[in-house]
């Protein structure tokens, strides 16, 4: 009998609590949040940098197509100058262009019409 006592003192142990024990699950516990709450602040810290990285790269290259728009805009401010001249130079050789009608508008200006004559008699 002395051994069926042994087995139930055994038996009767593990149920009662142990003195401390709630404590370190407790602690583990908390432990197990601070570990989780770090890896989750490294990954916030990781996506915010990835962004930041996106930003900068999307800044720069926002820069480098304004610069080439400025230069285009350049060139075509050259181009508009120069074909304003030959306008005004054409204008001031072509009659065709320079007439008005009785109510203030170009006559139509047509290859056929206006240039009928030979080019090199026409730019005399």
């Amino acid at each position: 009998m002395a051994q069926d006592s042994d087995s139930s003192d055994s038996g009767y142990s593990r149920h009662q609590p142990v003195p401390g024990k709630q404590e370190n699950i407790e602690e583990t516990k908390k432990e197990m949040r601070r570990v989780k709450n770090r890896l989750a602040a490294q990954k916030s810290r990781l996506r915010q940098m990835q962004k930041a990285d996106t930003l900068h790269q999307e800044s720069e290259h926002l820069e480098r197509e304004n610069v080439a728009l400025r230069k285009e805009i350049t060139l075509l401010n050259e181009e508009l100058k120069y074909f304003s001249a030959v306008l005004r130079s054409h204008e001031s050789l072509c009659p065709a262009l320079c007439a008005r009608s009785e109510d203030g508008v170009h006559p139509t200006h047509s290859l056929s019409q206006a240039h009928s004559i030979a080019p090199a008699q026409h730019h005399l």
